[in-house]
């Protein structure tokens, strides 16, 4: 949604109708996981992709027909591997595809609001009815936090939740469930009774949820930084760059990141939220700045703690942090030296290795050439 963003914002504005095509299951491997998107206007103007292939064509059709009139649809497409490029799947396996219009100004308004959610960076989640004894289609949008003033013109800020499933059973289980999910980062679909009724399959509700971007903190102003925080900023993460020295953290250094902080970095790590997606990459290789600096580290829930310098540094850093009463298994969360052997010499070729192994510490990669094994390429879901 989020690639697509402006345009949907556009037509929004103006009171262009248009279909949504959302990808709401993938089973075996897919080019596109679940939320991706592909708006179809009455002009005929495209804009997103559901496959990255063929299967946009009958997309594309079905989309023309919804918008028409035909009512909200669910189709899948499933290819074996031999077929698969035939379809736009280039690794086989099934997608399925909610297809829904927005065209009157209602509708248009209700996911306006979501939309500037989603633009402002704020958490919120929507569910949205493909099958059961709800209605095809019916939406849900859901924010962390409920309010009792709650109501379609509430802002953005204090929007509980917007819309109707049918029910108001289901829609407090959806509404539950939704808050859940959006606290872990989870999109999938849900099944419940008509009221809501647990352990029941009756509705199947499709809960898609939208986290502000995960973080990435880059603590070291070096040219390192500067290649990490661009190829941090192309993955989709929030880049800060911090460094104690004015000199070197400058605006001028660094005009991908998203913030540049002159501080102290074990001060200023204590001090800034970190979560379970946030990544940090440390690349100051300074004992005075990266002794501190780790012990802060090592104490928040973050996915992935990089640190830059060679084998030696790495050993004595080591001796260091148990001398300040880090303990082994806090020392083995440590990615040093930082990223995959691939080889590198550049700045630019090390940001590369670096972000290789976040992603691999994300998905659970080998690290190995595709190559080299067999099997799925796509890692279960």
């Amino acid at each position: 949604m989020r690639d697509i963003l402006p345009g949907l914002q556009a037509r929004c504005a103006a009171g262009t109708p248009f279909a949504l095509a959302t990808v709401v299951a993938v089973h075996g491997s897919a080019p596109r996981d679940p939320g991706a998107v592909m708006a179809v206007d009455g002009a005929g103007s495209v804009l997103g992709s559901v496959s990255g292939g063929c299967v946009e064509g009958d997309v594309y059709e079905v989309a023309r027909e919804v918008l028409a009139g035909a009512g909200p649809r669910v189709v899948s497409y499933g290819i074996s591997d031999d077929e698969a490029f035939g379809v736009g799947l280039t690794c086989g396996g099934t997608i399925e595809v909610l297809v829904r219009a927005y065209v009157s100004q209602a509708e248009l308004a209700d996911l306006a609001a979501l939309l500037d959610l989603i633009a402002a960076d704020l958490p919120v989640a929507e569910a949205t009815v493909l099958s059961g004894a709800a209605e095809t289609g019916a939406r849900l949008v859901v924010r962390p936090t409920s309010s009792p003033t709650s109501s379609p013109t509430s802002s953005p800020g204090t929007l509980g939740a917007l819309g109707t499933l049918g029910t108001e059973g289901l829609d407090a289980a959806v509404t539950d469930d939704a808050r859940g999910m959006l606290a872990q980062g989870l999109t999938g679909i849900q099944r419940y009774g008509a009221h809501g009724q647990r352990r029941m399959q009756e509705v199947a509700v499709f809960v898609r949820t939208y986290a502000p971007p995960p973080r990435m903190i880059v603590f070291g102003a070096i040219d390192h930084a500067a290649a990490t925080a661009r190829i941090g900023s192309f993955l989709g993460y929030r880049v800060t760059v911090c460094d104690a020295r004015p000199a070197f953290a400058t605006r001028e250094r660094f005009p991908t990141a998203d913030e540049v902080v002159r501080a102290w970095p074990h001060d200023y790590l204590e001090a800034t939220e970190v979560d379970a997606r946030t990544v940090i990459c440390v690349l100051t290789h300074d004992p005075k700045f990266d002794v501190p600096l780790l012990v802060a580290a090592l104490r928040t829930p973050a996915a992935y703690i990089g640190v830059m310098g060679s084998r030696r540094t790495h050993s004595d850093r080591l001796a260091r942090l148990r001398e300040a009463g880090v303990d082994e298994a806090a020392l083995a969360r440590l990615a040093s030296p930082v990223g995959l052997d691939l080889g590198a010499r550049t700045p630019e070729e090390t940001a590369v290795s670096i972000a290789a192994e976040i992603i691999q510490h994300r998905w659970g990669g080998t690290g190995r050439p595709l190559g080299e094994l067999t099997g799925a390429i796509h890692r279960d879901r």
